[in-house]
């Protein structure tokens, strides 16, 4: 290969790069417009955080209160498979907890081995739509369920990420539909000569965390 070529693979690599730098970017500003957005919702519908809990204004909740559906009206009116099947989505939580225990002692462990900074949980998982008084019991756990559920698959999924990132830094040579956070900084499939360059440097660079 003439050194023209390789130049012009060099600039063309660089070119890529930045381009999907600008896109990080740009997607990291529309994340902060759309947590403006969020919190605009906080006015709209009557209610602040602080900390870790929601506090809505005394007239908002007693409205809240008279949406409510009675327990026994809910579930007369739940459809019947609906109820057959409430065994199999709760069985579904053993495997979640020993997931949940497992992934968190690895991280605990191994990540200080590897030096790679690890995934705050509480980041990933939360618990609040139990504020919401238009809400009757059974809905508040079906939330929690819901919200353990998704938030624990996030919290797995980037310590998964993490951990891509310092063993196997590559990205697929097909399509993906969806990506994790850590993708971004993948070397390019079947390049060989960045993949021995860069691995090192690849497995150390969580600068961007904020965790």
């Amino acid at each position: 290969m003439s050194c023209s070529a390789v130049f012009n693979q060099v600039i063309k690599r660089q070119e890529n790069m930045n381009k999907i730098q600008n896109i990080i970017k740009e997607i990291k500003k529309l994340e902060e417009e759309l947590l403006s957005e969020i919190q605009k919702k906080e006015k709209e519908f009557y209610y602040k955080i602080k900390g870790k809990r929601i506090f809505f204004s005394e007239e908002k909740k007693r409205y809240h209160k008279t949406l409510a559906i009675k327990i026994s009206t809910y579930i007369l009116h739940a459809p019947f498979l609906n109820i057959l099947t409430t065994p199999i989505i709760w069985f579904c939580m053993v495997p979640a907890l020993f997931m949940d225990i497992v992934v968190s002692i690895y991280q605990f462990i191994c990540f200080k081995v590897y030096d790679i900074p690890e995934v705050n949980r509480n980041k990933y998982i939360f618990f609040d739509r139990q504020s919401l008084s238009y809400l009757n019991l059974i809905e508040k756990i079906n939330c929690f369920y819901c919200g353990y559920f998704n938030g624990l698959i996030a919290y797995v999924q980037e310590i998964a990420a993490r951990t891509e990132q310092y063993w196997c830094p590559i990205k697929y040579a097909r399509k993906l539909s969806t990506f994790h956070s850590r993708y971004y900084k993948f070397i390019e499939y079947g390049d060989s000569e960045e993949y021995h360059k860069k691995l090192e440097k690849i497995r150390k660079d969580f600068s961007d965390l904020k965790d």
